[in-house]
């Protein structure tokens, strides 16, 4: 288990971490991804709401 974590420890020392800059823009890609899922999502089952209530009421 230690040779394990200590391997672990070695390998993250050589991972390339992005810097600041890159990291915003990372995020702002992640939030306005989730943001456009949300509303296209939302959109849809609204209006499967919609068609379904025209046939079952």
């Amino acid at each position: 288990m230690f040779k394990f974590l200590g391997n672990v420890s070695k390998e993250m020392k050589k991972v390339s971490w992005p810097k600041g800059k890159e990291l915003t823009s990372y995020t702002i890609v992640v939030i306005t991804t989730v943001i456009f899922m949300a509303l296209f999502f939302g959109v849809v089952d609204l209006g499967i709401s919609q068609v379904l209530n025209l046939f079952f009421e």
